[in-house]
């Protein structure tokens, strides 16, 4: 189907224990040069690109609010984990990752790459 997204599928870990989660339950990993935050939510693991779109923000010194949104530690801006969206209204968009729980480990999926990459 034109415009579905295709992803390379990196495992990043055996299971949720193998990350060294801190007490907020956020976390960062590198995957294939990316630094990454990876979150637990609930029974969720989820990820998004680890610095804030508005300040450059570590995201892991934030914390992942009741509703699932992660919270930048420096101004506070909130956005889902689920699809990237400012949902504290100030109109930034956050990457996220897809993230798989299989029975052999935890995945990962990167977007690849088109036209020598220059579009993602």
């Amino acid at each position: 189907m034109a415009g579905e997204k295709k992803y390379n599928w990196i495992k990043i870990g055996e299971s949720i224990n193998d990350f060294f989660w801190q007490e907020n339950g956020l976390c960062e990993v590198t995957v294939k040069g990316k630094t990454i935050c990876i979150a637990k939510h609930g029974e969720q693991v989820l990820a998004c690109t680890h610095k804030c779109p508005h300040a450059g923000g570590h995201l892991a010194d934030g914390y992942v609010d009741p509703l699932g949104n992660i919270v930048c530690p420096l101004h506070r801006y909130k956005f889902s984990l689920q699809n990237g969206r400012n949902t504290s209204g100030e109109g930034y968009y956050l990457k996220t990752y897809p993230i798989e729980t299989r029975t052999d480990g935890i995945y990962i999926g990167l977007e690849e790459s088109s036209f020598f990459g220059f579009f993602k």
